[in-house]
């Protein structure tokens, strides 16, 4: 990849900052954007955006994605050739209460970011989706391939609807552009309403943890250094799009225009049980357990199908459970001024 400037939206969020991080050490200059909202502590977001600070080709623009005038100075002065798009407001349950929030950042955001891509001459466009957009499917593992017609909930619905708007955009005005269906990122600087954070959190304290769908739970957790890993792979990975063939069904994962998207996961669902476990080893205390029914918009399992990626990047995330929380938690400890 050329070292020209790589717009990152989301730098202060947890991929984003990682994503920024590993393109600086790299040597490409990132211009980070961000609105450091207050969904979540900004000390933690703050904090994350003083380190990328200290990389001389980084700089910063506080921005809300969802102001269209800010938006389309910064993409005209800028022309980013390469935008790589992880601002969102995230949550599932979070979206059962605060729908407009969803609105303004997933959509309105998203459009003025396809908009400034359009007009700037952007050669490539990744975006944030989310496992979450194969709501009420039950085929395991969840391919790209599938139909994903069915969210459980308004945050999937507007990562599905991010999908359907890049795939008009590049067919319209021929942008390339890769969705990037994360499934439950985890790993140092992680964000404190997910689950690894939640738990580790309330066994320090010696709180309940509260186990949904009376602990029956499984997610393919992905370390951040995978996820990030593959984001840069596929950089330059660039959709052309398919041939188009007379007769034949549309395939969900593809396209005519220069459009994919990938399922960026750890190909091995875990236990919530074996995260607590884990987690119970890593701090020397055992957690006491609250049983608790399905929260509505949740899944019972995750799974992702990562055959497309290791095909066409020669990749596929690899760090263990294990090694993937003893370094979390080793973070934890540091940031949270622990003994180990």
């Amino acid at each position: 990849m050329a070292r020209q400037d790589v717009l990152v939206t989301g730098a202060a969020g947890f991929i984003g900052f990682h994503v920024a991080q590993r393109l600086l050490q790299a040597g490409h200059p990132v211009v980070g954007l961000d609105s450091l909202n207050d969904y979540y502590d900004p000390a933690l977001k703050n904090a994350r955006l003083d380190l990328l600070k200290q990389h001389e080709r980084f700089t910063f623009h506080r921005i809300d994605l969802a102001e269209r005038d800010p938006v389309r100075a910064l993409f005209a002065g800028h022309r980013f050739p390469i935008v790589i798009h992880l601002a969102a407001q995230a949550g599932v349950r979070y979206s059962l209460a605060n729908p407009h929030a969803y609105v303004d950042a997933n959509l309105q955001g998203f459009v003025n970011v396809l908009e400034g891509c359009r007009h700037n001459g952007c050669r490539h466009l990744l975006y944030a989706s989310s496992s979450s957009v194969y709501g009420a499917n039950t085929k395991l593992p969840f391919s790209v391939h599938d139909n994903v017609d069915h969210p459980i909930s308004l945050y999937a619905a507007s990562k599905k609807a991010n999908e359907l708007m890049a795939h008009s955009y590049s067919h319209l005005y021929r942008i390339p552009t890769t969705g990037l269906r994360f499934f439950t990122v985890y790993g140092p600087w992680g964000r404190p309403d997910m689950a690894l954070y939640l738990f580790a959190k309330a066994i320090v304290e010696g709180q309940p943890i509260k186990l949904f769908n009376h602990g029956d739970m499984r997610r393919d957790f992905t370390y951040v250094d995978d996820v990030t890993e593959a984001v840069v792979r596929l950089i330059d990975h660039i959709p052309t799009g398919e041939a188009k063939v007379e007769g034949a069904a549309l395939d969900p994962g593809r396209s005519t225009a220069p459009w994919r998207v990938f399922n960026i996961g750890n190909n091995h669902p875990e236990e919530l049980s074996t995260i607590v476990s884990l987690l119970e080893k890593e701090f020397g205390r055992t957690a006491t357990k609250e049983m608790l029914p399905m929260q509505p918009g949740d899944v019972p399992a995750t799974y992702a199908d990562v055959d497309d990626l290791m095909r066409e990047v020669d990749f596929k995330p690899s760090t263990s459970i294990e090694d993937g929380i003893a370094r979390f938690s080793a973070w934890f400890r540091s940031y949270h001024g622990l003994r180990s």
